[in-house]
């Protein structure tokens, strides 16, 4: 890269005043009078707030048109034993209608000027005064501007009626507010002030998009360790995160409905007392919600809008931070960070440095508006921009071309001299021709950075990772090797739609570098493995979409590859990753949308019906079935698959499995987990355990278990018939044996009496759906028909539809209050007998 500048400050109003003002050396002062410079998002507009020894503010204007500047109006504020200004600021010019750029200067007394400059008009020109404090006693120590929101710092006076404040309640005497603004036909209008946090320490307010951050402002020793963290509001979401620099992760995140400082923070004292920080040595917002944040370490962090804290860049070892000049800035993909003399210009998304570039001065680092992604340069002599730079002085494009040249002909058989005229012929050599008109597009796109500029670097890397592999020893090829894959399969995972070739290419990495591909999964999905079991995973749903996809014939897909790694490496998590899956594909979910839709209620997304939609359990069955693992494991991870699932038809065909393992414990377990799931469930998985129970003895001791999981519209006539049907035909075969022996494994009433008293029970008591009919004297019910009695014995005679209700009445008159009861003991008094 280079510099080019396309301001020597001869085109602003005061050119000379403001070279003077920006003469920098190497003390102090200048360091702090260069963070006190201020440029317009347009670069138009350069203001210097003036500390000593004189304390104001100077505005400098660049001149469109000169020949109507000769007398422009100027911001300018010179205060003599007035309030000092706490800063100036650009409000969003989309929002601020009509054209020219609209400033506001804050003092700290609160008072609040709105400028605006008007070309048409040779320049500013007051619009309102205004009043952000409520208080005439509060003094504001930091502002700034979020969307349409002005937010502030204040300190407000201790209460003359309170007592005398302690020392550390005294550094409490902090609040942060709020006002809404507009600015419409040369009007400002603002809203009520609205206290956001109070209570609180001294915050420095920074505002990037739609999110404010409030950062210490200086070390505060006192038994709060406000020091120790800092907070996030989001007007938004209307809530505050709590962050330190000891933690990548936010500490906690709570409704902005609480406002007091003290209450906010108590729940994290604890932990803050415990931790020690390192200090914050410059910071600037991204503009898009996050946070450039330099530490007193030397690691440069972004703090993304969602409160994760992410390491990028980490300066030498022997930089002094406390005594070298610092400015940051982000631009696109690419953190601009100037460190005393040094520019360094760092890849945001891996944090390489991709360029250093020495400085003859001190600079400040800013943002052009009209052309985000260039670095733009503040110095004494000018305003600066970097621009890409060819390194041997030729246009781009003939350096590809002749590069190409040497290369082909080293590996030519012919003798015929190679040159860039029958290179461009025929359409032999693409490389050359598709590179040359990428740097051409690029070279006509405004020198602006976009994606071609990554793929040039990419092809530089390339090459320079060739030479690596050659001259590297075994350990470093195989640390390569590792980097690699990682990004490689980061790279696949992350595009939006894998086509065929890239999925290949994928299933080859997984096959010749299996357990390096196994970590790169790891890293780009973030597995986690939680202390309950469970995984969880912080990757984009962008990537999840792409692990997701449905089956191709091409090649094996992106799904089944990470099945079979966890497999191979992790296999007990096969099951939770099973689980992870179905949550962010969003369609297997325990719960009724999913049983309805398994039972063909629906034919919803996640249906089975269509090579696209397999389930996700049965792709990992299949996995599974073609890794041939050993007998017992296979059955194993195949049932926790199923039950994964959450479907009824797997759940049930995961009972039959434990129930032909004989496992009878783990069937139990199983079936009190799914009954709730569904009456439909429930009632298969009671079928199939009261079948199993006619044919062994073997779930004779969680019998009172089973019985609980009797669905609710099952009958005695019901349950007797499903007995009878799975007799085993020993017992058919036997009709003289009506007493079974106390050791036979034959199944007797007494084994079914706890369950059949409960469905008598439940059959004659009175139904609570038509009690409004029985009570109303204009309807009666109709009068039931007469049944004579029959004995209780007929029911096993072996053909129990043809037995009489078993709510039939034997007495036309009114029975006493205990029939029912007595009923129940009549039928089950045949206890001893066996079922023959």
């Amino acid at each position: 890269n280079k510099r080019r500048e396309f301001s020597d400050f001869g085109d602003f109003s005061g050119n000379q005043k403001l070279s003077e003002l920006l003469s920098f050396s190497n003390d102090e002062r200048s360091r702090s009078r260069l963070s006190d410079v201020r440029v317009s998002p347009d670069g138009r507009h350069i203001h210097v707030l003036l500390r000593q020894p004189k304390v104001g503010l100077m505005t400098f204007d660049r001149q469109e048109r000169p020949q109507l500047a000769l007398n422009p109006k100027k911001l300018d504020v010179w205060l003599k034993g007035g309030h000092p200004i706490v800063d100036v600021f650009y409000l969003d010019l989309n929002r601020a209608k009509g054209a020219g750029a609209v400033a506001v200067v804050v003092y700290e007394n609160g008072k609040a000027e709105f400028w605006k400059f008007l070309e048409c008009k040779t320049g500013w020109h007051l619009l309102q005064t205004s009043d952000l404090c409520n208080s005439p006693r509060a003094r504001v120590v930091s502002v700034s501007a979020c969307s349409s929101i002005l937010v502030w710092c204040e300190e407000r006076p201790a209460s003359e009626s309170s007592p005398v404040l302690s020392s550390s309640r005294n550094k409490l005497r902090y609040c942060v507010c709020r006002r809404d603004w507009e600015v419409e036909d040369g009007a400002v209008s603002l809203g009520g002030l609205k206290i956001i946090l109070h209570n609180n320490p001294k915050y420095t307010v920074i505002s990037s998009g739609d999110y404010v951050h409030l950062l210490p402002y200086l070390k505060i020793k006192s038994q709060l360790c406000v020091s120790k963290f800092f907070l996030t509001w989001s007007p938004h979401h209307d809530s505050f995160t709590i962050n330190t620099l000891c933690k990548n992760t936010p500490i906690k995140k709570l409704s902005a409905k609480e406002s007091d400082f003290r209450r906010l923070v108590t729940d994290s004292l604890g932990y803050l007392s415990d931790v020690e920080p390192p200090e914050i040595c410059s910071f600037s917002p991204t503009g898009c919600g996050g946070l450039l944040l330099l530490l007193s370490t030397g690691w440069l962090y972004l703090l993304q809008k969602d409160g994760i804290m992410r390491q990028v860049y980490k300066l030498a070892e022997n930089f002094m931070l406390q005594d070298s000049h610092i400015s940051l800035c982000m631009y696109a993909d690419t953190v601009a960070l100037i460190a005393g003399k040094t520019l360094h210009l760092l890849e945001l998304n891996c944090g390489r440095e991709l360029q250093k570039v020495a400085l003859k001065r001190e600079g400040l680092l800013y943002s052009n508006q009209t052309e985000r992604g260039i670095p733009h340069l503040l110095s004494d002599t000018g305003l600066f921009m970097l621009v890409e730079k060819d390194p041997t002085g030729k246009p781009l494009g003939s350096a590809v071309f002749e590069e190409a040249c040497k290369y082909y002909q080293q590996r030519s058989l012919s003798s015929t001299q190679l040159t860039v005229d029958i290179l461009k012929k025929g359409g032999r050599f693409q490389a050359p021709i598709s590179l040359a008109s990428v740097l051409r597009n690029y070279l006509n796109s405004g020198l602006r950075r976009n994606d071609t500029e990554g793929e040039l670097r990419a092809l530089v890397s390339l090459e320079e990772l060739k030479g690596s592999l050659v001259r590297g020893s075994v350990k470093e090829v195989e640390a390569v090797c590792e980097s690699l894959v990682e990004k490689e399969v980061v790279r696949l995972l992350s595009s939006p739609e894998l086509n065929r070739e890239a999925l290949l290419y994928l299933n080859s990495i997984f096959s010749i570098f299996p357990s390096q591909a196994w970590r790169a999964a790891q890293a780009a999905l973030q597995l986690h493995y939680n202390g309950d079991g469970s995984l969880s995973s912080k990757a984009s749903t962008d990537v999840w979409k792409t692990v997701l996809t449905p089956t191709s014939p091409a090649a094996l897909p992106v799904f089944e590859l990470l099945c079979q790694s966890v497999f191979h490496f992790q296999p007990s998590w096969l099951p939770r990753f099973l689980e992870l899956s179905q949550q962010q594909q969003g369609s297997a979910v325990l719960g009724l949308s999913l049983v309805s839709s398994s039972w063909g209620l629906s034919s919803g997304r996640g249906g089975e019906g269509g090579e696209n939609n397999v389930p996700l359990y049965k792709r990992a069955l299949w996995v599974l079935s073609n890794l041939n693992p050993d007998g017992d494991q296979r059955q194993e991870l195949e049932v926790e698959l199923l039950l994964v699932s959450g479907r009824p038809n797997a759940i049930l065909q995961a009972l039959r499995i434990l129930m032909g393992k004989r496992q009878w414990e783990r069937v139990t377990q199983v079936a009190q987990q799914f009954c709730k799931q569904s009456p439909l469930l429930n009632k298969e998985i009671f079928t199939s355990l009261l079948c199993e129970v006619a044919q062994h003895r073997e779930l004779d001791p969680y019998l009172e278990l089973l019985w609980a999981l009797c669905p609710e519209d099952f009958t005695v006539t019901t349950i007797l018939n499903l007995v009878l049907k799975n007799l085993p035909s020993s017992c058919s075969a036997s009709p003289h044996t009506p007493f079974a022996d106390t050791h036979s494994s034959q199944l007797t009433i007494g084994h079914l009496k706890p369950l059949l008293r409960k469905v008598l029970q439940r059959e004659t008591k009175p139904s609570q759906r038509y009690a409004d009919i029985l009570q109303s004297p204009s309807y009666p019910p109709p009068a039931l028909p007469r049944q004579p009695a029959e004995q209780a014995s007929s029911i096993f005679n072996g053909n129990v539809d043809s037995a009489p209700s078993l709510h039939a009445e034997t007495d036309e008159q009114t029975p006493p209050a205990n029939t029912n009861t007595q009923r129940c003991d009549a039928v089950l008094a045949a206890a001893p007998l066996g079922f023959t």
